[in-house]
């Protein structure tokens, strides 16, 4: 049997730059560092808990992510963002879509491995006013993921106006481990963006080919819907469940007392053990999971850097003069005593992978069209491409067999691309020629490449339809 995939959603969630006249206002916000608004705690769906059957409405709503000023936003069964979903490994998931939107949009389920043709790519699109019906199996390990649209064209606004939501895979690792999975308290879901303001505190999205080429790059940091939360957590280690869903920004946290945190998982679960660091970068759509120890009664910050990542036209906008550390969010340990203080010694071994058993090696170029001696520089200007092609929703490039791993080699030409692969999961062997970090070694479904990078992919679902390689957000 034959998976196919179709080029693109080699998905191009650039991390650039913006185009001139995009509308910076900070004056919206206010310069202030203040930490007064709590952390929001989505709705936990336990999908197990109601019979595996979910309902999500796909809804324009009003939200103020500044104080006192109301957003046009979009959401799924939210005014903005949506609820956390969590499934059981071994079961079916029956869900339905409603799209309330005055135009097409669809839901991918980013990380989940589930054929093509409930993937939710551009190529099952919901028309508005139409019910979506689809059944979910789940067959993987434990995972931090989420789910967002993926319109052909329309992929990077949408996510702009709000639609995104997470979803847990739970497999019992967490309860065999002793980790911290208290929803809401010590396991907490973050999930990190980042919006420019018009002075009446609406999002300030500008479409111009600048911005769809390169990404859309807020000048506020927002986090899980507001800017600057505080989160009360209780004296002990804390998970938390970090998802970059922005649009094209690169996010470098650490804390301000730059404490050592641990990384537990990442895209496709968790990591063989935790992994100390005290810094930590991330492209958008990838997932870590961190603890950290609040063992000491210290409120702390946590920061995020000057994204050095922004390729090359980076020095055109004013994203250049970044050079401080800017806060996200502030954690308030309270006087009550946690329940876990232990950490783990191991988590779970990645399976096994022999990259001399891959049936094949392919090379894969990104190219902006923006840099000199590209592809596309010059013949046309500015056209993204994969290996010299635009993307074509009705052309299939290449297959790959059921079953089997391949060796894929991903060159990013002008600008470092964040990587994605719908349905299918792979190993970093290595980035720019050296070894992956310890934390990028465990599964994974997005990486960041600037020069190239080598993966071991591994086929294990049925595309049915066709098989994404998508950027995150296009």
């Amino acid at each position: 049997m034959r998976t196919l995939f179709t080029r693109r959603q080699f998905a191009f969630g650039c991390s650039a730059t913006i185009a001139a006249g995009f509308v910076y206002s900070r004056s919206a916000i206010g310069d202030g560092a203040r930490f007064d608004t709590p952390l929001p705690i989505p709705k936990l769906i336990e999908a197990a808990g109601i019979g595996n059957t979910i309902k999500l409405q796909v809804t324009p709503g009003r939200h103020a992510f500044v104080k006192g000023k109301l957003a046009s936003t979009y959401g799924y069964s939210a005014a903005v963002l949506g609820p956390v979903i969590r499934v059981r490994r071994g079961d079916e998931v029956q869900m339905t879509i409603e799209n309330a939107l005055d135009r097409i949009t669809t839901v991918h389920w980013h990380g989940l491995l589930v054929p093509g043709d409930v993937d939710g790519g551009p190529h099952q699109p919901i028309k508005p006013g139409d019910v979506r019906r689809l059944a979910l199996k789940i067959d993987q390990p434990a995972a931090t993921n989420w789910f967002h649209p993926h319109p052909h064209h329309d992929t990077a606004r949408q996510v702009y106006m709000g639609l995104t939501g997470m979803l847990i895979v739970d497999d019992g690792s967490s309860a065999h481990l002793r980790l911290p999975q208290t929803y809401g308290a010590d396991d907490l879901p973050i999930i990190l963006q980042d919006r420019s303001f018009e002075r009446d505190g609406s999002l300030g999205y500008n479409p111009s080919p600048m911005v769809t080429a390169y990404g859309s790059r807020g000048d506020t940091i927002v986090t899980s819907g507001v800017i600057r939360p505080f989160a009360k957590v209780p004296r002990a280690l804390v998970r938390l469940r970090l998802l970059n869903g922005a649009n094209a920004r690169n996010f470098d946290l650490r804390f301000s007392d730059e404490r050592v945190f641990h990384v537990i998982a990442s895209d496709g679960g968790f990591l063989a053990e935790p992994v100390g660091a005290s810094q930590l970068r991330m492209s958008p759509g990838e997932r870590y999971e961190i603890l950290v120890n609040f063992a000491d009664g210290k409120a702390v910050t946590l920061e995020t850097g000057p994204d050095t990542e922004i390729g090359l036209f980076g020095a055109l906008t004013e994203h250049a003069a970044e050079s401080a550390y800017v806060p996200v969010m502030r954690f308030e340990p309270s006087a009550a005593p946690g329940t876990v203080n232990l950490l783990p010694t191991r988590l779970v071994e990645p399976a096994a992978l022999d990259p001399s058993g891959a049936i094949a090696r392919r090379r894969f170029v990104l190219d902006s069209g923006m840099a000199a001696g590209s592809e596309s520089c010059g013949s046309g200007g500015g056209k993204m491409t994969i290996n010299g092609k635009s993307h074509d929703l009705a052309r299939i490039d290449a297959s790959v067999r059921l079953g089997t791993t391949e060796i894929w080699e991903i060159v990013s030409v002008g600008m470092a691309h964040p990587f994605h692969i719908h349905g299918a999961s792979f190993r970093v062997l290595s980035i720019n020629g050296q070894s992956p970090p310890a934390y990028l070694m465990g599964w994974k479904d997005v990486v960041l490449v600037e020069g190239n990078a080598e993966l071991l992919v591994a086929f294990n679902r049925p595309a049915r339809a066709s098989f994404y390689v998508s950027l995150p957000h296009s």
